[in-house]
């Protein structure tokens, strides 16, 4: 049996692949953060290839897991297997002692596992190019990575009409894949030439997506960080060209377009629901940035079942941080609608789907909802006379 990582956002260590017994347990350690800050130890993302194993039911035990970054995270958890890396399914996990039991069943002679179902590098560039293709649709690079890899910016929208610039960020934290998959679902409904909704959208605001903010975080199987070490959602405050170019770059474009509505796009390791959270912390924080928040919410719950304001951070949660943030520092910046959008790495506890949890799909689902409290907030906007 072998147990190997080398693929893109590929990350485990293997401790022991023979068991002892038939049907004893494989012994294997979630890695940290593959960069070059000694210091950098985010560890909980894994995605890894077994071979070599039908027949075989055995144990995939991940050792370490109480000592991740967040523990937590791990309560009520299902890992994802695939047999053809294209349909990923829960499979049975259970903490016992601190370690993470996968039951691996040996079904097949190859599968892969994950945290959460992968976003490649291949399919980021295969979104690049299908909205490339399209009319009205413009392709910016926007500079490079730690690791050389090129920034995208996907610009939608009319400059003759448009009225708003609406921006949207995902995997600052490259493990969070189910922000690739909203931003994938997102950016196809808005070029979907038979949606009303998209083509009124393109002709009242520009959108500036950035699918991949870490692209070298999420080639080297990081959780968090990219490439030197910098969680780049701590950056926005003062970037640096060096540590975090990536935040540097978009924060620059940034500010030559103007922002008018904001989302930087997550997922969150313990909590089993999809919410937002805002910039009420911040001592600017405007009445009619609250407004405007208020009646994103109230669209969002409208447009999905799947999105809801019940469960979430307490409004102080990231004090602390404040303008280090993305939304935080975008909010306070531009006095806009600015929000950080969670999703599950778990399932959606009010929606619950045993077979695959929260996954890919959901997340691209949820990604085409967004457009209708987008588009309510910006009109909201417009109607205030800005």
């Amino acid at each position: 049996m072998r147990v190997s990582s080398g693929f893109d956002s590929g990350a485990i260590e293997v401790v022991q692949t023979i068991a002892p017994t038939s049907g004893g347990a494989i012994e294997l350690a979630i890695r940290r953060d593959d960069t070059s800050d000694p210091a950098c130890d985010f560890r909980q993302w894994f995605h890894f290839r077994v071979q070599g194993s039908r027949g075989e039911a055995r144990i995939l035990r991940l050792g370490n897991a109480s000592a991740c970054t967040y523990p937590q995270g791990w309560e009520g958890y299902q890992a994802v297997a695939s047999f053809d890396r294209e349909h990923w399914t829960r499979v049975p996990t259970r903490l016992v002692d601190g370690a993470l039991e996968i039951t691996h069943a040996g079904t097949h002679e190859t599968v892969w596992y994950a945290y959460f179902e992968p976003y490649s590098w291949e399919r980021h560039m295969a979104l690049i190019g299908r909205a490339g293709r399209t009319h009205g649709v413009a392709i910016e690079d926007l500079g490079s990575t730690v690791d050389g890899r090129d920034i995208d910016l996907v610009r939608v929208g009319d400059l003759r009409t448009a009225r708003h610039q609406v921006w949207v960020i995902a995997r600052q934290h490259p493990g969070e894949t189910m922000a690739e998959w909203f931003v994938e679902g997102l950016l196809d409904r808005l070029l979907d030439p038979s949606d009303a909704l998209a083509r009124a959208l393109r002709t009242e605001c520009v959108f500036n997506i950035v699918p991949n903010m870490n692209p070298d975080g999420a080639v080297r199987g990081n959780l968090r960080a990219n490439a030197a070490g910098a969680n780049l959602n701590r950056e926005w405050m003062a970037p640096d060209a060096l540590r975090s170019p990536e935040v540097l770059a978009v924060r620059q474009r940034m500010q030559q377009t103007g922002v008018d509505l904001f989302l930087d796009v997550h997922g969150d390791e313990a909590l089993p629901w999809v919410f937002v959270a805002g910039s009420e912390m911040l001592p600017g924080f405007t009445a009619e940035q609250e407004r405007l928040q208020a009646l994103f919410t109230t669209r969002f719950c409208e447009a999905t079942p799947d999105f809801q304001t019940r469960h979430g951070y307490p409004s102080g949660k990231y004090s602390a941080d404040s303008l280090r943030l993305a939304s935080k520092w975008v909010g306070h910046t531009f006095g806009c609608l600015s929000l950080t959008l969670e999703m599950p790495f778990k399932d959606n506890a009010d929606w619950p789907d045993p077979s695959v949890g929260w996954n890919g799909a959901r997340s691209r689902r949820l990604g085409a909802a967004a457009l209708d409290p987008i588009r309510a907030a910006c009109l909201a906007r417009a109607g205030a006379g800005r």
